[in-house]
C-alpha cells in the first residue's frame, strides 16, 4: 500500500511540474508587456525598464522559471505584482470558500445521485423514466444559466437569499449558509444529473450478475442484497464519476463565483489572469493541481478498499 501511495504521489509530482512549466511559459508569451501593464500607459520607457529589472523580467525565461520553482518548493510563491499581497495569504484566505462550495456540492450530489440512480435501477417503470428525463434536462442546462435563474427568482424576486454572496472567511455559520445556498444548488442540479445516470447503469449491471441470483436463492432479503452487496460493487464506478465531477467543479466554480460575487479561488484566478499577475496565477494553478492529486489518490484508496480486485492489482 505504501508503495502504491508513493508511486501515485511521484506521478502526481511529475504532473504538477509539467503543468507548472507549461502554464508559466504560456502566461509569459500571452501577457504582453507586464511591466507596462503594472505601471500604466503613461509610464516612460526608463520606468518600464526599471520595473522589469525589479521583477526579474530582463532575465532569460528559463532562469526566471527555475528561480520561481526554487522558491515555490519552499512554500514561497512571492507576492502579487499589483497588490503586493503575499500569494499564499491571498489563496489561503479564499480557499475555504471554494472548498466549502465544492465539497458541500459533491457530498449532496453523491447522496442524491445515489438515491435516484438506485431507485431508477430497481424500479424500472415510471420512476426510471422520470429520473432519466430529469437527468437529460439537468445535463442540458449549463450551470451558469441555472445560477442566473436562481438569482433572478430566489434573490431578486422572492428575496429569500442574498443576490451576491460576498462573505468574509471569518463570517458566522448563518452568513455562510445563506451565501452558499444558491451557488451550491446551481452546481448540484447539473452534477446530480450525470451522477444519477452513472449510478443507475452501474447498479443495473450488478443486478444482472450471477452472484445476485445466488444471494436471492439463499433467501437473503432484497434490501440486504442491494445495500450490502450491489451498492458496494457499484460504488467504484460512482466514485470515479464523482471524482471527475469534483475536478470539473473546481473549474466550473469560476463562473458561479463570478455570478454570486463569491471571493473564492475562482474569482481570484479570473482577476489574476486578466491582470497577468504571474505569481498569483501560478499559486492558484499549483494549489488546484495539488487538490486534484489528493482527490484522485483518495478515490483510488477507497476503490481499493471497496474492491479487492483493484486492491490486488
Amino acid at each position: 500500500m505504501l508503495t502504491f501511495i508513493a508511486r501515485r504521489l511521484a506521478a502526481g509530482l511529475v504532473v504538477l511540474c509539467a503543468i507548472s512549466f507549461i502554464t508559466y511559459f504560456l502566461l509569459y508569451f500571452s501577457s504582453g508587456s507586464i511591466a507596462r501593464n503594472i505601471l500604466g500607459e503613461l509610464a516612460s520607457q526608463e520606468q518600464v525598464a526599471q520595473k522589469e529589472a525589479e521583477l526579474g523580467l530582463n532575465q532569460p525565461l528559463l532562469t526566471r522559471f527555475f528561480g520561481w520553482a526554487g522558491h515555490a518548493l519552499t512554500g514561497d510563491f512571492g507576492s502579487s505584482w499589483f497588490t503586493s499581497e503575499p500569494v499564499v495569504q491571498a489563496i489561503t484566505s479564499r480557499l475555504p470558500i471554494t472548498l466549502t462550495l465544492v465539497v458541500v456540492s459533491i457530498l449532496i450530489v453523491g447522496a442524491v445521485a445515489t438515491a435516484l440512480g438506485m431507485a431508477a435501477a430497481v424500479k424500472r417503470g415510471w420512476i426510471d423514466r422520470v429520473v432519466q428525463s430529469a437527468a437529460v434536462i439537468g445535463d442540458a442546462i449549463p450551470g451558469f444559466v441555472m445560477a442566473i435563474v436562481l438569482v433572478t427568482v430566489f434573490a431578486i424576486q422572492l428575496k429569500i437569499f442574498p443576490a451576491t454572496s460576498s462573505i468574509a472567511p471569518d463570517a458566522g455559520s448563518g452568513a455562510w449558509v445563506a451565501s452558499l445556498s444558491l451557488p451550491v444548488i446551481a452546481i448540484v442540479i447539473n452534477g446530480v444529473a450525470g451522477g444519477a445516470q452513472q449510478i443507475r447503469s452501474a447498479v443495473i449491471k450488478q443486478l444482472e450478475k450471477d452472484y445476485v441470483r445466488t444471494l436471492r436463492s439463499r433467501g437473503i432479503s432484497e434490501t440486504e442484497i442491494l445495500f450490502k452487496h450491489v451498492l458496494r460493487s457499484a460504488a467504484p464506478a460512482g466514485l470515479t464519476v464523482l471524482s471527475l465531477q469534483f475536478i470539473g467543479m473546481l473549474g466550473g466554480v469560476v463562473i458561479v463565483e463570478q455570478i454570486f460575487a463569491l471571493p473564492g479561488m475562482g474569482s481570484l484566478a479570473v482577476q489574476s489572469t486578466t491582470m497577468a499577475d504571474i505569481p498569483q496565477v501560478m499559486g492558484v494553478v499549483v494549489y488546484t493541481v495539488i487538490i486534484v492529486i489528493i482527490v484522485n489518490l483518495l478515490v483510488d484508496l477507497i476503490n481499493g478498499w471497496l474492491n479487492p480486485k483493484v486492491r490486488v492489482s
